[in-house]
């Protein structure tokens, strides 16, 4: 379901009734800007993302072609956001009681050519990635034709695809939908990450 701005009752209810969200304008040009920035900044800290965990972890060109930095829930440059991160943490506890306790970020830049082929955000036998956040730090002018759209599976065989314009936010149940990131022609860049639960 797709709403506008940084909503969070409304962002709230899509969830609930349909289990994603898509909010468009969830930050200002400028707050992109300044993500974006500090994202750049940070480049030579990026590595190679990986599929599955600790020691089973693996990089796989066949199945993902990304760069990724974890970030820190107390960075004070990261703070305006993770302010916001917060109350939605807050109002997702208080409306739909889902036990939520800790978030993990992560900067991800898609080169062009990137691409992340159709997967579900759970590790095998482990259910404490609760809802997906995605949050788009690119340029508002990304057009079709630039690639790197999100593709969401829905439950009845359909998908939606989410433009990655700078500033929209996606947010869906980790468990319910696979997704994949279709290849980029022009660097794609987000700020990723998981609600937890213990």
């Amino acid at each position: 379901m797709i709403v506008t701005g940084a909503d969070l009752p409304a962002l709230i209810d899509a969830l609930a009734s349909t289990g994603w969200a898509e909010a468009r304008g969830f930050l200002s040009t400028e707050e992109v800007t300044r993500l974006a920035a500090l994202c750049q900044a940070r480049r030579g800290d990026f590595h190679r993302a990986g599929i599955g965990r600790a020691a089973g972890q693996t990089v796989r060109d066949d199945i993902r072609r990304d760069t990724v930095l974890w970030v820190s829930n107390d960075d004070p440059e990261l703070g305006f956001v993770m302010q916001r991160f917060a109350d939605y943490q807050q109002q997702l506890n208080r409306e739909l009681y889902l036990g939520l306790n800790e978030l993990e970020l992560h900067f991800a830049a898609y080169p062009p050519g990137g691409f992340y082929q159709r997967h579900l955000d759970q590790h095998r036998n482990q259910d404490t990635r609760v809802i997906t956040v995605v949050l788009y730090l690119n340029p508002p002018d990304w057009q079709d034709s630039d690639g790197g759209q999100l593709r969401i599976y829905l439950d009845d065989g359909s998908h939606h695809e989410v433009q990655p314009a700078g500033g929209t936010l996606v947010t869906f149940l980790s468990n319910r939908f696979e997704h994949e990131v279709i290849p980029a022609r022009r660097e794609r860049l987000s700020l990723t990450g998981w609600y937890r639960r213990r």
